[in-house]
């Protein structure tokens, strides 16, 4: 597929994705968010297993809209909830997905990466939810997502008095899981991909599956849930071909069946 906005590049099981609107901050407008879902598809078909979401330049991860925009907006359009569609769909993927946080991840920037399964940052990067400044509120999963990574506190630190949080203070707070150098970001980003990639891949997409439906299911449902996915995966090829390989002390060929 050809992008306008995005860069696409796919590496077998693995493909990076790229905001590539540096001129603008890597905003997400209706064009960019179209393209996303086009590049969530292509992905899914292609058969990837792991996807890195960056932006293009030094400044920017992903900003949210141009306040004109903003301005201009009424009920309707906070209704359709166009960017909270797209970060659903980043969420539910079956690939895993990796926030490679790289300058300014404000507002909707901020939101898409906490849709993302695993999160790194550069040394550069700034994380901030300031709409309500604005008079608005995080309205693409910002309130809900927050609280469920950080914990309320410190999730109501940030959308209530618009604390930005730099690198450092977002891995202390749990937001990333690590921070890299600027120029060893993307590099650090394939490095997790990779650690990923060992494992078997329907154990990764029912793992994903059960630790999502951990924050929408009281535990005994989320046991149970929990219960049926293992029994899936005890059926499968991988499992025989995963404790196969332990008990022979050799790599496994997972084929994802």
């Amino acid at each position: 597929m050809t992008y306008r906005n995005l860069i696409v590049t796919l590496e077998d099981r693995l493909a990076v994705v790229v905001v590539n609107r540096p001129d603008v901050r890597n905003a997400l407008d209706g064009d960019t968010t179209a393209e996303l879902h086009r590049a969530l598809g292509e992905i899914q078909t292609a058969g990837v297993s792991v996807f890195i979401l960056t932006g293009a330049g030094d400044r920017a991860f992903v900003s949210g809209a141009d306040i004109n925009v903003i301005r201009a907006r009424g009920r309707d359009d906070a209704l359709a909830g166009i960017n909270s569609r797209l970060f659903s769909a980043i969420e539910a993927h079956d690939a895993v997905s990796i926030a490679a946080v790289n300058g300014y991840a404000l507002g909707g920037g901020c939101e898409m990466a906490l849709a993302c399964d695993l999160r790194i940052a550069s040394v550069q990067a700034v994380f901030g939810l300031p709409e309500t400044g604005i008079g608005i509120i995080p309205g693409a999963g910002g309130t809900q997502r927050l609280p469920r990574i950080v914990g309320m506190g410190r999730a109501k630190e940030m959308i209530l008095a618009g604390t930005r949080w730099d690198a450092q203070q977002a891995r202390q707070a749990g937001l990333v899981s690590d921070v890299v150098p600027h120029g060893d970001l993307m590099p650090a980003a394939r490095r997790l991909a990779a650690r990923v990639l060992e494992r078997g891949p329907l154990a990764v997409r029912l793992a994903k599956a059960a630790v999502n439906a951990a924050t929408r299911l009281p535990l005994d449902e989320g046991l149970r849930y929990e219960s049926a996915l293992q029994g899936l995966a005890f059926e499968s090829e991988d499992k025989i071909e995963g404790t196969t390989a332990f008990l022979e002390k050799r790599p496994p060929r997972f084929r994802g069946k």
